[in-house]
C-alpha cells in the first residue's frame, strides 16, 4: 500500500456545469485508494443547519455558520479533510488572531466495501480541492467522495451483492433564486426509481434481478439477518444550497423535508447503520421570495435527481 506522504491529490476538473452564485466547488483523489473528496467554499460565508438521521454518522463540526464544507470518503479518517481545509482557510487569510479562525462542517463515507487498501482522503487532499475551488462544476457518478461508494449492502451476504454508488447533483431555479443538491449515495439501501422500479442495489446474483428488501425479507429472511453485519458501512451524505437568505428555522425545516423526501427513492433509509446526513445551506442576503416549504418541495425534486445522478452516470 502506498503511504499517505506519498500520495499526489488529482484535481478532477470535469463534471456537471451549472450556476451556483456564491459557491465555489474543488474535487480532488487520490487515484491509489480510489478516495477522494469535494469541498465547497462560501467566499461570503454561508449559514447552515444539519439534519442527522442515520444511526451512525460521521460528522465534522456542524456548525450554524460556515466558510466551507466538505464530502469525503475514508470513513473516520477521512475527517483529516475538514482539518486541511480549516488550515488552508487560515493560510489564505493569513489569519493572526481569534476572529481569523474557520468554521468548516463536512461529514464522511465509509468506502472500503469495494476497495481493499486504507488510503483516506486527508489534510493535504482536502486542502488541495479547497484551493482548486472553482463556479458552476460538479463530478458525478464515481468520483470524488463517490469513487467507491456502494449501494443495497449486505454485508457477509452470498446471494445479493450491492453495486456501485456515487456521487450526484442537480441544480435548478425557483423563481429567481437558485438551488443546488450535491449527494454521495452509500446506502444499506437500494435505489428506486419514480415508479417503485428497482435501479442499483440488492442484485440476485443468481437471477441477475435486483430486489427489494421487502422481497428479501418475505423469501430469504436469513439473508436479510445479514443486515446487522453492516453497522457504520453505509451512509447518504448531502447538502442543500439556495442562494437566498432563509431563517436558522426555517433553513432546519427545510433540511428535514428535503431529507425525508429521499427516502421516496432510497429503501430502506435512515437505519441504524447508516450514517445519514443532510446540510441545509443558505447563501447570500436577498430573501426568498417563496416559503421555504415550496423551495423544499422544488428542492426534493433535485434531491432525486441528484441521487439518480449518482448512480446512472
Amino acid at each position: 500500500m502506498p503511504q499517505q506522504d506519498h500520495l499526489t491529490p488529482v484535481i478532477v476538473e470535469d463534471g456537471v456545469a451549472f450556476d451556483l452564485p456564491g459557491v465555489l466547488i474543488g474535487t480532488a483523489e487520490y487515484r491509489e485508494g480510489p478516495t477522494g473528496c469535494s469541498v465547497f467554499r462560501f467566499p461570503g460565508g454561508a449559514d447552515c443547519e444539519v439534519d442527522v438521521r442515520g444511526g451512525s454518522p460521521g460528522l465534522f463540526g456542524g456548525y450554524p455558520r460556515i466558510d466551507a464544507l466538505f464530502l469525503t470518503g475514508g470513513s473516520l479518517y477521512g475527517m483529516e479533510v475538514g482539518s486541511g481545509v480549516a488550515g488552508a482557510i487560515f493560510d489564505e487569510r493569513k489569519a493572526t488572531g481569534l476572529f481569523d479562525i474557520a468554521c468548516v462542517s463536512g461529514a464522511v463515507i465509509f468506502d472500503y466495501l469495494r476497495r481493499d487498501t486504507l488510503v483516506h482522503p486527508d489534510k493535504r487532499l482536502g486542502a488541495a480541492a479547497f484551493r482548486a475551488a472553482a463556479p458552476g462544476r460538479f463530478p458525478v457518478g464515481e468520483r470524488g467522495a463517490g469513487c467507491r461508494a456502494s449501494v443495497g449492502q449486505l454485508w457477509g451476504s452470498k446471494r445479493f451483492a450491492p453495486e456501485p454508488g456515487g456521487q450526484g447533483c442537480a441544480v435548478g431555479m425557483l423563481g429567481s433564486a437558485s438551488i443546488g443538491v450535491f449527494t454521495v449515495v452509500n446506502p444499506l439501501g437500494a435505489i428506486f426509481d419514480e415508479g417503485g422500479r428497482p435501479l442499483r442495489g440488492f442484485l440476485d446474483r443468481e437471477t441477475g434481478e435486483r430486489r427489494s428488501l421487502d422481497d428479501i425479507i418475505a423469501n430469504h429472511p436469513e439473508e436479510a439477518g445479514l443486515m446487522q453485519n453492516s453497522t457504520g458501512r453505509n451512509t447518504t451524505i448531502t447538502a442543500v444550497i439556495v442562494d437566498r437568505k432563509i431563517p436558522p428555522f426555517e433553513l432546519r425545516q427545510f433540511g428535514r423535508q428535503v431529507h425525508t423526501s429521499m427516502a421516496q427513492v432510497i429503501r430502506p433509509f435512515h437505519t441504524p447503520y447508516d450514517g445519514d446526513i443532510l446540510f441545509s445551506i443558505s447563501v447570500g442576503e436577498e430573501p426568498l421570495a417563496f416559503p421555504a416549504p415550496v423551495a423544499a418541495e422544488a428542492a426534493s425534486r433535485l434531491a432525486r435527481q441528484a441521487i439518480f445522478s449518482a448512480v446512472l452516470t
